[in-house]
């Protein structure tokens, strides 16, 4: 049984509660999935109230009450009406629809299970019937970077990179931890930016840039793979052989400036090799012992170094690239730290092959299903097969222009 004063709050009085319950930290501020549901739900809170919908709609609180929407005016038909409103009257596409009413029924769990509600009427059969069906079968249910999404990630990472090089150049050289700080915060976000211009423009499958745990001949690219005058890096492709890919104008000037930084002693260092503290602490301590240094020596290099990254950099101390799960989670941090709408069923920030997919879909626009195979390494009975909505789409304009011609 559900107490007054829980059935009787407010709506948007469990957010900032709830917003702490699914993110991380102890505030509401940040997490991407986070900022989506905060939208979505004081979106459905409007809705309740009569301020969004169409003109006649007057809200869920009866006509003689003046207040805000509560938890005693849910119910089972508010969900449905509100499911009808996201298919319907906005216009959104399917999976748009699909994500948008997750947001909410994820928080009507949580309602319930917090004592606000006694049924999760958001799980409800009549509740959900008006949303579209999902079969799994469309285009849009593999993600696809858009243009807008290219940019806004893209400035992020600029923005970040500059912002930190400042930094750097400010911090005094009296300080040394404050400058060693700023130098790997430089550091990683210069690598960030090379790293997403290289997802965002070459459509590089991201197994075939950094490290696969499950496939020791893939082992990261290397200085050594990368030719910055030509324009090209050579990559262990899917059909397992080495090939060399394009780099575009777009990814040169992020990966100089990123090698300018890193700086790294030989072109057999991985172009993106491990932050993790732990690995690059347990790189460096083994290679110094091998190197015949012992426990005191290698304490008193590390202690003067402050960073472990900098100790490997000065000793020529190679360190393995990062893996793909670590690319991945790089990605979903740049992803979150950023103002980049995403709006997916199954992924919550810019993952890779999102990155490969949205490049593809430039491709096929612009030039065609030959080169866009030739440029993703695929076959193009493959690309057409995945990028056939685009031919669709261009057949559906043609008919319509034919109609127009002929009805006109």
């Amino acid at each position: 049984m559900l107490s007054d004063s829980g059935a009787g709050a407010s709506l948007d009085a469990t957010f900032t509660r709830y917003f702490q319950d699914i993110g991380k930290g102890r505030d509401s501020s940040g997490g991407h999935y986070r900022r989506n549901s905060k939208r979505e739900l004081e979106r459905f809170t409007d809705w309740a109230a009569g301020e969004r919908g169409p003109d006649e709609w007057m809200g869920i609180v009866p006509d003689d009450a003046d207040r805000d929407p509560t938890f005693d005016d849910l119910s089972e038909s508010v969900f449905r009406e509100y499911a009808r409103h996201l298919a319907s009257d906005r216009g959104l596409k399917q999976n748009t629809v699909q994500t948008y009413y997750a947001y909410l029924s994820a928080w009507c769990g949580w309602c319930v299970t917090e004592g606000y509600l006694d049924t999760h009427f958001a799980q409800r059969a009549s509740a959900t019937a008006p949303l579209p069906e999902d079969d799994g079968r469309r285009p849009g249910d593999q993600q696809a970077w858009t243009s807008d999404q290219r940019h806004a990630i893209t400035k992020h990472v600029d923005d970040t990179a500059y912002e930190a090089s400042e930094r750097l150049s400010e911090v005094s050289g009296n300080d040394p931890d404050a400058k060693a700080r700023a130098r790997y915060d430089a550091l990683r976000a210069a690598r960030d930016r090379a790293l997403v211009y290289l997802v965002s423009y070459t459509a590089i499958r991201i197994g075939e840039l950094v490290r696969d745990g499950s496939d020791p001949r893939r082992r990261g690219v290397r200085w050594e793979d990368v030719s910055l005058n030509d324009g090209s890096i050579d990559v262990y492709r899917k059909k397992q052989s080495w090939d060399s890919a394009s780099l575009p104008d777009p990814v040169i000037e992020p990966l100089r400036l990123y090698k300018q930084r890193l700086d790294p002693p030989s072109d057999q260092w991985a172009v993106f090799p491990t932050f993790h503290f732990a690995t690059v602490s347990g790189c460096v301590q083994e290679e110094l012992a091998n190197r015949g240094l012992d426990e005191q020596e290698i304490s008193t290099l590390r202690d003067k170094s402050d960073y472990d990254i900098f100790l490997a950099l000065s000793k020529n101390i190679r360190l393995p690239s990062i893996t793909t799960d670590g690319a991945r989670g790089a990605l979903k941090r740049i992803t979150e730290d950023s103002d980049v709408d995403v709006e997916h069923t199954k992924h919550e920030y810019l993952a890779p092959h999102g990155g490969r997919r949205g490049m593809g879909e430039v491709l096929v626009r612009a030039f065609g299903y030959t080169v866009a195979a030739r440029y993703l390494d695929n076959s193009e009975e493959m690309v057409r097969k995945r990028y056939s909505h685009i031919e669709a789409g261009e057949l559906g304009d043609a008919a319509a222009e034919a109609i127009e011609d002929i009805d006109g």
